[in-house]
């Protein structure tokens, strides 16, 4: 009981320091999120975004995962679907045990309910949405994940940058990563998703086959963006542990 409370304690620190003080119903309502379902800040579980709590794709997973779910079932919703302007749908079923009936939930997306940032992604976004819808209905979680809203318009709350990406110096015409736009994305993604700047930088230099990320073209960087975005959505865990492949290029760099 004592290392639940003190798990617990730690975790409403920490969504404090991310995201500045809480008011007292929200640190109740993250309490009870953490208490209940043991979602974790320190996972990226659960976000705060524009001081409201919503779960993440992987927290549901974890859930789901640590519930023994049985299985999830996912299939396009035909009749829902345009492939020539990107419009996609998807219903999931979750089966919490053998003899579950299952949850059903459906999950759309096209270019108009989607951020720039995942635009050409639209048909993963659908099944992530669905996915987790049926996930909260079955595991009884009213709080809305990240992944279903509209344009991922909400940002974090005061949420301190690890690191800002340096500015460039030369005048190769690449001019902030091929463009203050381009930039300004890239950082985006990284509050977004809750990446390391360092980290991304070290792999956007690989991904874009240079020595420095000055180097790198226009084109170059917006690849890279897009697919960062791309996999923030529909794979962050598997983006974590690509970008902590460079944590020792980082220990070199301090």
């Amino acid at each position: 009981m004592k290392k639940q409370l003190k798990n617990t304690a730690s975790e409403v620190r920490l969504a404090n320091t991310l995201w500045g003080p809480l008011s007292e119903p929200s640190a109740t309502s993250l309490t009870q999120l953490i208490e209940s379902l043991s979602l974790r800040v320190s996972l990226g579980d659960i976000l705060c975004l524009d001081g409201r709590w919503y779960v993440t794709h992987a927290g549901l997973i974890r859930l789901a995962r640590r519930r023994r779910c049985h299985g999830i079932r996912v299939q396009p919703a035909r009749e829902f679907c345009d492939p020539s302007v990107q419009r996609w749908a998807f219903r999931a079923t979750v089966y919490k045990s053998r003899t579950c009936r299952g949850f059903v939930g459906y999950g759309d997306a096209d270019p108009s309910n989607v951020s720039s940032l995942v635009r050409g992604a639209e048909m993963r976004v659908a099944e992530t949405r669905a996915v987790n819808r049926a996930l909260r209905k079955a595991y009884g979680i009213g709080i809305c994940s990240v992944e279903e809203i509209g344009s991922f318009a909400g940002q974090p709350a005061s949420r301190p940058e690890s690191k800002k990406l340096p500015q460039p110096t030369n005048g190769n015409g690449n001019g902030n990563y091929g463009g203050r736009t381009v930039r300004d994305r890239l950082c985006q993604l990284i509050r977004q998703h809750q990446l390391d700047a360092t980290l991304v930088k070290s792999y956007a230099t690989d991904f874009c086959g240079v020595k420095s990320l000055r180097e790198a073209t226009r084109e170059q960087v917006e690849n890279f963006v897009a697919h960062l975005a791309e996999w923030a959505v529909s794979d962050r865990d598997a983006l974590l542990c690509q970008l902590n492949s460079y944590l020792g290029t980082k220990a070199g760099a301090a």
